[in-house]
């Protein structure tokens, strides 16, 4: 392969955004691998050498997400550590495929099956997912059309291709939000779009499921996409994690309780991928053994509540100041309940009472107009290291352990429990992920539109004011207007995708405004008392609230849908209750039943006549 490419670093390896372009492909007996590189991943090895750098070692079972077989394509958005020397996070980009191999004109001595799967992968030093899926798809799709993978010349092309059009500009544009449509997430989620908010908002450990990747990566990146600034500068610091390397360092880590970490040696040479999966299968299927005695259990205070639990002490990798992080207590959330009862947000039965969202017409409503402004400007934040507007956004929200893995391979479980990761929105398509439910505060099944949070406590912080109903009704309205418009549909401002994007930062300026005022106990219950009391001890309010942001006195700090009660809130309210509450879908089941019912015995009598 090399000898097509060449053995010396082109010139502008690192000019550009692009920082190698690999194929990952599956071997009949070694499993996930890379097969090639350009450049090579480590300097001096050849570009058809196998080896990775340890901080990248789960790169193939990211490209290659599990269950691929399953799919004859899909796409794959993914976060890498920085390497040794490096501070930023690496943004990944697969396209998978596979092909008969029967068709290929060029058949190798190891292509052993009947299909051959590979993936085409880009890593960037930019968040460009949407923009570099379009342009891979169309080289991976140009690649296996060749039926010969040892012509790697294309890709070379690619890569100079890429680092000769892209640069820091296209983070200024709106192709950086391209393939993320907010309008099929609130289509899809509806309010359950605003709590999925908060509780990234309140740094909760919050796993996304569904297959295939393409699906679950965009529904997530999609998410984080209505905070302002955070695809553009706050992810940065989002994968800043340490894979593992031997069990003498695992050793090192105090013992959750459940036997997740597998324990096959780990030699000096990167393991079969093979034995790696299945022993992290069998670890996953076991499950948890017996509570290990060094987790200490919930201690329970006066009023009978149940306290927050201190996790195990363990020095810091690095030192931090008190008032840069938060107090260990913070970090670990209590358990309030069984793991198994969760608040199933989805849509029920009763779906016939929102096919027609609600409008609040007949009452006061002050909606504050988006301030048009020019391109927005962005400095570097002195405690948060991230590039700041003039609002102090993004929130430094993926920073201190907080991660940000669009795909998790499941070679990677070990970092739900790992005690430097505080927190993470993650996504995964394994079902072994979703069943480890104490490792996690909420699910998102991304196909049902259901949320499942699973802290009792937390869902009722979580439950939307009266204000932000009709902050996600007025949403839903204006999304599902013109949906039935094939030529104007997603291209106009209201109701489009930027519109969304628009009236979400205007959510998020408006309540960092009213959480800056002295205390207005009516402002802030507008938002949810309770909410904001959590909220302002986690980092990123915390480094938010370290700095002062002028521009915030432009911003009306009370929420944009405020407003006496009326009829239309009784109904809203008894909406989102029939929804979401296990009593309501029994009643709205109930009604479809005995509806039907009324109907089939009309039938019968009438034909009887």
């Amino acid at each position: 392969m090399d000898g097509e490419v060449g053995q010396e670093e082109p010139g502008s390896s690192r000019a550009g955004p692009v920082l190698h372009i690999v194929v990952v492909g599956f071997h009949h007996k070694k499993g996930c691998q890379v097969e090639f590189s350009y450049p090579p991943l480590i300097p001096g090895e050849g570009h058809d050498s196998h080896v990775l750098p340890q901080e990248w070692k789960y790169l193939p079972f990211l490209a290659l997400p599990d269950g691929a077989h399953n799919f004859q394509e899909d796409t794959v958005f993914f976060h890498l550590p920085p390497r040794s020397g490096e501070r930023r996070t690496v943004y990944g980009v697969s396209c998978y495929r596979q092909i008969e191999a029967k068709a290929l004109k060029v058949r190798q001595a190891d292509v052993t099956r009947e299909t051959v799967q590979k993936s085409v992968c880009v890593l960037s030093q930019l968040p460009l997912y949407g923009l570099l899926q379009a342009k891979l798809q169309l080289i991976t799709h140009a690649y296996f059309e060749e039926k010969d993978f040892s012509q790697i010349s294309i890709l070379k092309e690619l890569y100079e291709h890429m680092n000769g059009s892209l640069g820091g500009s296209v983070l200024e544009g709106s192709q950086l939000y391209l393939g993320l449509s907010p309008r099929d997430l609130v289509l899809q989620f509806r309010h359950k779009v605003l709590i999925l908010l908060k509780l990234i908002l309140l740094e909760k450990k919050v796993l996304f499921y569904v297959s295939p990747v393409h699906r679950l990566v965009g529904a997530l990146m999609t998410a984080l996409s209505l905070f302002p600034g955070m695809i553009e500068h706050g992810l940065t610091d989002s994968s800043h994690y340490r894979p593992r390397q031997s069990v003498a360092e695992e050793g090192e880590l105090p013992t959750v309780p459940s036997s997740l970490h597998d324990n096959c040696p780990i030699s000096s040479q990167i393991p079969s991928p093979r034995d790696e999966d299945t022993e992290v299968r069998q670890n996953f299927l076991e499950g948890p053994s017996k509570p290990d005695s060094s987790v200490p259990e919930p201690e329970v205070d006066a009023n009978g509540g149940l306290k927050h639990l201190r996790p195990p002490s363990h020095t810091s990798p690095e030192s931090e100041s008190d008032w840069e992080t938060l107090d260990p207590s913070i970090l670990e959330e209590g358990i309030t309940g069984d793991e198994g009862d969760v608040w199933h947000m989805g849509p029920g039965p009763c779906e016939i009472l929102t096919k027609d969202p609600v409008t609040s017409t007949s009452i006061p409503i002050t909606v504050q107009p988006q301030a048009k402004t020019g391109q927005a400007i962005f400095t570097p934040g002195l405690i948060s290291g991230l590039e700041e507007d003039k609002y102090g956004m993004p929130l430094a929200i993926f920073t201190k352990g907080y991660l940000c893995l669009p795909y998790m391979a499941l070679q990677q479980h070990h970092l739900l429990s790992d005690v430097s990761v505080r927190g993470y929105v993650a996504g995964a398509t394994n079902i072994l992920f979703r069943q480890q439910k104490h490792l996690s505060d909420a699910i998102v099944e991304v196909e049902d539109a259901r949320l499942n949070i699973h802290d009792p406590e937390l869902r009722k912080i979580l439950n939307p004011t009266t204000a932000d109903l009709r902050f996600i009704d007025h949403l839903v309205k204006h999304v599902t207007e013109n949906r039935d418009d094939v030529f104007l549909d997603g291209t106009g401002w209201e109701g489009g995708d930027e519109w969304i994007r628009a009236q979400f930062a205007l959510y998020l300026h408006s309540l960092l405004s009213a959480s800056a005022q002295p205390e207005n106990e009516k402002m802030l219950s507008d938002y949810g008392s309770s909410f904001i009391a959590m909220w302002k001890i986690t980092h990123n309010y915390r480094v938010w609230n370290s700095n002062k942001h002028p521009a915030l006195a432009e911003v009306n700090p009370s929420h944009p849908f405020q407003g006496n009660y009326s009829v239309s809130d009784v109904k809203l309210r008894l909406s989102h209750s029939v929804q979401n509450s296990e009593r309501g879908k029994k009643i709205g089941n109930a009604v479809v039943s005995t509806s039907r019912n009324v109907v089939q015995t009309g039938k019968a009598v009438g034909k009887g006549k």
